[in-house]
């Protein structure tokens, strides 16, 4: 049987804004494996983050197929493939376009890579459960619609998949590992949540963090703190607290190293004060729940704020200032007694707004009580 080492489809090009060409074209959905691939995230080196796709579910597959062995299956949607620079389009025409913005003509897509031992020429942005249904389906052929383009980069992948993405129900965790190696402008949301995500990353993979590898995200799901929690504790403290004085006047940006100063020597310390309760899973330590993380990220504004004009408090500052807390502080057995007179048990404490609320104006009436009698 022939092989054959190039596949050309009739496509139509499409200039959509400066510098971006889209390409559509149908394809037979057998065909897709032999051309594409998709880029799992991973860590490299124990600390970036390459890839940006995330584990085949099986059981969507499954459905997925289920429905394309049935009577008269539809699949309209498109899939939509980044290319490398191997695939190239030749226009039919020399005209500038069909209604002045699309141009009919051939892709040309590299086949065989792999049995060369070179890279597939195309990446699955968006389709992945669709492609792998088609790929498994007990079907003869299966045609379908797909919308590529050519990217530079894994970045550009990267963000193309976060921009494509991000409105569906994708894993929000996923995405936010990913924001920190994004570059080009995004949606506001997620430009904001950019920084603290990258703050977040340093924290998780910087030697000598004291949360080194103990934030849960799809690259380290054996971290014992959902790293929703690390977010919202920075997002706060960045909105108007302890790392707001570290930014860069009108951007949602600053001094890194300087926040991650702060943050490492307020954690250290807080591992410290409360070593019995330091790095348990949330179900045995309120400490590492997102009520604690939050409720603390709050003291540690609070301790900043009452040194500010000073250096950036040390370690050593932060075990002081919160020596006071110890004996007040039931993260893993007894009871809290609150300002108001309620007594909860240690487990009762919710990551639920009124309780990261009620446990916070403990905490900081308890440190604002010695600040005042010093």
């Amino acid at each position: 049987m022939k092989q054959f080492h190039e596949l050309v489809v009739p496509a139509l090009e499409l200039q959509q804004g400066p510098g971006r060409k889209l390409y559509s074209f149908a394809v037979e959905g057998k065909l897709l494996p032999e051309f594409t691939t998709i880029s799992r995230v991973h860590e490299t080196n124990g600390h970036d983050i390459a890839g940006y796709q995330r584990p085949e579910v099986l059981s969507h597959i499954a459905e997925i197929r289920a429905y394309l062995e049935s009577k008269n299956p539809m699949m309209p949607t498109n899939i939509v493939l980044a290319f490398d620079e191997s695939v190239t389009f030749e226009p039919t025409i020399q005209a500038s376009g069909v209604n002045g913005t699309a141009c009919p003509g051939t892709l040309k897509i590299p086949l065989n890579n792999a049995a060369l031992g070179r890279r597939m020429p195309g990446w699955i942005v968006d389709g992945q459960q669709r492609v792998a249904a088609i790929r498994d389906a007990n079907l003869e052929s299966f045609p379908v619609f797909v919308t590529g383009f050519i990217a530079a980069s894994d970045i550009e992948q990267r963000e193309q998949f976060i921009l494509v993405n991000s409105p569906k129900p994708l894993s929000k965790d996923l995405i936010y590992e990913l924001l920190p190696g994004t570059r080009s402008k995004l949606p506001a949301l997620l430009q904001r949540r950019r920084f603290s995500a990258s703050l977040l990353h340093r924290l998780n993979h910087d030697n000598g963090s004291p949360l080194k590898q103990m934030v849960r995200t799809p690259t380290n799901p054996a971290g014992v703190i959902k790293d929703n929690s690390i977010l919202r504790m920075l997002e706060n403290s960045l909105s108007d607290g302890a790392l707001y004085h570290f930014r860069t006047p009108g951007t949602s940006e600053g001094d890194v190293e300087a926040m991650l100063r702060l943050l490492k020597g307020f954690w250290a310390a807080t591992a410290t004060v409360f070593e019995d309760a330091w790095g348990l899973p949330p179900r045995y330590s309120r400490l590492m729940h997102g009520a604690g993380i939050i409720s603390m990220g709050l003291v540690m504004d609070a301790i900043a704020e009452h040194h500010q004009g000073e250096d950036i408090p040390t370690q050593e500052v932060f075990c002081r200032e919160m020596a006071s807390l110890r004996e007040v502080c039931h993260w893993t057995k007894g009871s809290w007694a609150f300002f108001d007179g309620r007594q909860r048990k240690w487990n009762e404490i919710q990551n639920i707004p009124k309780d990261i609320q009620m446990l916070a104006i403990h905490l900081l009436t308890q440190y604002e009580g010695r600040v005042l009698m010093q």
